[in-house]
């Protein structure tokens, strides 16, 4: 039977070990479920909620501070000091008591307020906190001083619970209203807006960043003074050096990011550096477009995930301050293409409206100038810094990237500048913008598939991870298939929008001259030669080509624009209905149309139209009806129609 026994206390201890296994599970399911209603709680609950868990938190200190002062401090001979080198207890016995009693006299009178115990309770309450403090005077035996003290924690807890239970309903109704309101909105909003509501009201970020900054000053603090107090001891009278400054400096930031909770933090830091910087760019650049104030949002999303892919926190510090370093210079790219991103689109406004103001460009190529230089500079001095991985290619190959793009939009910006100084149609505009630009597009799609490469021998010979592999399917979705597919998409339009401009009839020359009219789309006179629509229509050919990129319609008369054998040989009108010289209008006057207007006295047919383009009107209901066609609204909700009508 003896040899039995071990196995007896082995099963003995597994089924304690099981035992607390299954109380800490309880107990947190008990505090996610908590938790989960704190946060959608509504302001006054939530006071409510935190005055009582204060309430019950100055209770437990009170008891801790009363058993810990009897059963293990000497009042006599005990010598204190704090972290920081000052004394913490004083050496003589009644001014110790006399601390310890306006302590507890505040923790009680503090439990008392905070649960709105009556006058006659207070009171009890209070002296029930105070009595092992008589103990101490008195000098009783320390038995008979632990035992009044747990009669003093036991009267307080059952006081305690009490008190919650009186709050009990108050609870239930509570935690209903939160179940009711919670379904309601799951029902109506979706669990998208339930979680941005929460995500708002609670303001998470604004905590983190708090949460952040406050340790890293208490770190601080402490680090200065040890160093200090180091310093001093040693004889060394200059205190912060540069190198001193520096290993200050790399400790915050490795124990700033030493837990996942840290680094959420420092990403909400982040957050709020991105966002004012991206303000700060805009009101510079002159910009007003709300999707641009994203940079506050992007930047932190992108650091966590990094700092999760790279599993940053769980790294020993050295290694940890250097993943970092390489994190930031990734991060550093990401907010340089993001503000290209944001100075763009200025850029291209103000180079087509043709403003000659140089106070608007100046701020814009200024910007611009910025992007391509720091990606240089950073890419040079990471080179000679480093030898080449698969971080440092990375790195260079987003700032090759990036000052791909700026060339390309300064080219383009320079195309429309030259374009607008001379002040004529300049008809091989479009295609040298689309040739550069689907030249910058073709070279990005390079690099995506380069980088793409680049995390696959990462992820395979490095480091791999889930988080690595569901980022490279990210990348391979966004930034190579889709690219991918809206550039063919583009091209397809494209070719399909010029087919239809070759398949068009040219006018140029004395014909043209005599037309006397002007392009329906851009106002502008017929310098070298104009295309006819099957409708009879003049416009120049890029205006029409830019019209078919998005339509499938004339502009004046929305009819389908094809080219039918028979058209070909149609003597062409202007785009007020007059005939060119020399053709004849017989084959396209309806039967005894003429006849009718000179009965009635009307003009001749040469001279009816003679007005501008503006004061033609169309019903919208003669659009919709005319040919079996559209509204016109639905023409240009419908971007389709391009490729469709060929």
């Amino acid at each position: 039977m003896q040899c039995f026994r071990p196995l007896r206390l082995c099963h003995l201890g597994a089924s304690d070990n099981n035992t607390k296994t299954m109380f800490f599970a309880i107990v947190s399911q008990i505090g996610i479920m908590v938790s989960s209603v704190v946060l959608v709680l509504s302001q006054k609950a939530l006071f409510k909620f935190y005055t009582l868990f204060f309430a019950v938190l100055l209770g437990v200190v009170a008891v801790l501070i009363n058993y810990y002062a009897i059963s293990h401090i000497d009042f006599y001979s005990a010598y204190y000091k704090a972290a920081l080198g000052f004394r913490l207890l004083p050496r003589n016995g009644p001014t110790l008591w006399l601390g310890m009693a306006v302590v507890q006299l505040l923790f009680g009178m503090g439990y008392v307020v905070l649960l709105n115990i009556q006058s006659v309770f207070a009171a009890l309450v209070v002296l029930d906190v105070m009595i092992p403090l008589w103990g101490l005077i008195i000098e009783l035996p320390v038995d008979i001083r632990q035992l009044i003290a747990v009669a003093s924690g036991l009267a307080l807890a059952l006081n305690t619970a009490v008190c919650l239970a009186l709050k009990l309903k108050w609870f239930y109704y509570s935690c209903r209203y939160v179940y009711l309101l919670v379904r309601h909105m799951y029902r109506i909003y979706g669990l998208q807006l339930l979680v941005e509501d929460t995500w708002k009201r609670i303001r998470f970020p604004d905590v983190l960043r708090v949460f952040w900054l406050t340790r890293m000053t208490a770190q601080a603090i402490i680090l200065v003074y040890v160093v200090k107090v180091v310093r001093h001891e040693s004889g060394e009278h200059s205190y912060l050096t540069w190198d001193v400054f520096w290993d200050l400096f790399s400790n915050l930031i490795i124990s700033g990011c030493d837990s996942t909770l840290t680094v959420l933090g420092m990403s909400a830091v982040i957050s709020s550096i991105a966002h004012y910087l991206g303000l700060s760019i805009l009101a510079f650049i002159g910009s007003t477009e709300e999707e641009d104030k994203r940079l506050g949002f992007v930047a932190p999303v992108l650091f966590f995930i990094l700092a999760l892919q790279t599993g940053l926190s769980g790294l020993d510090p050295e290694e940890r301050l250097v993943r970092l370093s390489r994190n930031m210079c990734l991060l550093l790219t990401a907010i340089l293409h993001f503000i290209h991103g944001m100075t763009d689109p200025v850029l291209m406004s103000l180079s087509a409206s043709h403003v000659s103001s140089f106070r608007r460009h100046f701020p814009v190529l200024l910007v611009s100038l910025c992007l391509f230089v720091l990606p240089v500079v950073l890419s040079y001095t990471l080179w000679h810094r480093y030898a080449l991985n698969t971080w440092l290619f990375a790195v260079t190959a987003f700032c090759v990237e990036l000052c791909l793009k700026v060339v390309v939009s300064l080219t383009v910006y320079g195309l429309f500048m030259v374009d607008g100084y001379y002040n004529v149609l300049w008809e091989k505009l479009d295609d040298y913008v689309y040739c550069v630009r689907s030249t910058g597009n073709v070279i990005e799609f390079v690099f995506g598939v380069i980088m793409f490469g680049n995390g696959a021998y990462t992820m395979m010979f490095e480091a791999g991870s889930k988080i690595r592999a569901c980022m490279m399917c990210l990348h391979a979705y966004f930034n190579i298939y889709l690219q991918a597919k809206n550039g063919w998409k583009t091209f397809i339009n494209r070719r399909t929008a010029v087919k239809k401009i070759n398949s068009l009839p040219e006018v140029k020359g004395g014909q043209l001259r005599d037309i006397e009219d002007v392009c329906a789309i851009c106002y502008q006179e017929f310098a070298t030669s104009a295309r006819i629509t099957p409708c009879q229509h003049y416009f120049h050919a890029l205006c029409l080509r830019k019209w078919l990129y998005i339509q499938d319609t004339c502009p004046m008369c929305h009819q389908k624009v094809y080219i039918e054998e028979e058209a070909r040989d149609r003597v062409p009108f202007n785009n007020n209905g007059y005939v060119a010289p020399g053709g004849d209008l017989g084959q396209f006057a309806e039967p005894g149309g003429a006849e009718a207007a000179a009965a009635a006295g009307g003009p001749e047919p040469e001279n009816e139209l003679m007005e501008d383009n503006d004061s033609i009107e169309y019903d919208e209901d003669e659009w919709g009806t005319e040919n079996g066609e559209t509204p016109i609204e639905e023409d240009y909700i419908n971007d389709d129609t391009d490729s469709n009508g060929d």
